[in-house]
């Protein structure tokens, strides 16, 4: 049956917000990236502490996972690979800014410190992201298949779940040997403060791809059905697909 008008534009127009949230959140928080580290608590005698543009990124993974469900591997891995082009343009835009002479007399440190800081996020992340971003995306559509598209909590958390390690871990040890941004305190072992770095962010990771299993499943049978992508574990194009199958069938 062919997809009607209104059906197709509503499917476009969820991509879109989808890939829209995705690439504002990652654009986000390579600005905001290591500007600031917070205390959210502590374990004991352990501080948890995340860098401010941890807060949001765990946003793009459910979105890629959302994406992914709904439209299929290849889709969410293009949305993985246009985020890797802009946080080539924001690398772009910093170092133009920093190059382009500036207004006699106005202040210039804020900005200065800033591409610094966006620097060193930018640059771990970038390594990080497409690592933890197609770890994500692969794990997501290999549990999918060997559940036959069952368990839907499984794909979810254990793609993310591995990936959020990945992505946390990387992006703290480039942050630190390739960047030089962490703050990391002088005349003290450095190896026991980047495991701390990477536990802290991977907890607040872990809790929030946890917290959001249930959105997640109550938005994957939702927009299901607003989509009218009926069938558990179908993507759409695959109506497409049968659509042009019995075309050609009934051409013949």
């Amino acid at each position: 049956m062919p997809i009607n008008a209104t059906l197709q534009k509503r499917r476009d127009l969820c991509f879109l917000v989808l890939a829209g949230l995705f690439l504002g959140t990652l654009g986000m928080l390579n600005i905001l990236g290591l500007t600031r580290f917070l205390e959210l608590g502590h374990i004991g005698s352990w501080p948890i502490v995340v860098a401010v543009g941890a807060l949001p990124y765990p946003i793009t993974f459910l979105c890629t996972d959302l994406i992914s469900e709904l439209w299929g591997e290849e889709r969410a891995s293009q949305v993985v690979w246009v985020g890797l082009l802009l946080n080539g343009w924001v690398v772009l835009i910093l170092w133009l800014g920093g190059l382009l002479p500036g207004l006699a007399g106005a202040p210039e440190g804020t900005f200065f410190e800033i591409q610094r800081l966006a620097f060193g996020s930018v640059g771990a992340s970038m390594a990080a992201y497409l690592t933890a971003q197609f770890v994500d995306v692969r794990l997501f559509h290999f549990w999918k298949q060997r559940t036959n598209g069952k368990a839907l909590w499984l794909r979810n958390n254990g793609s993310t779940l591995i990936s959020q390690l990945v992505d946390t871990s990387a992006v703290v040890l480039i942050s630190h040997y390739g960047a030089h941004v962490l703050p990391v305190r002088a005349g003290e072992p450095v190896l026991p403060q980047l495991g701390a770095f990477i536990a802290s962010g991977y907890l607040f990771k872990a809790l929030a791809a946890l917290a959001d299993t249930m959105p997640f499943i109550w938005l994957t049978g939702w927009l299901r059905q607003w989509l009218d992508v009926p069938r558990r574990g179908s993507e759409i194009g695959c109506d497409l697909d049968d659509e042009a199958r019995t075309g050609s069938v009934t051409s013949a």
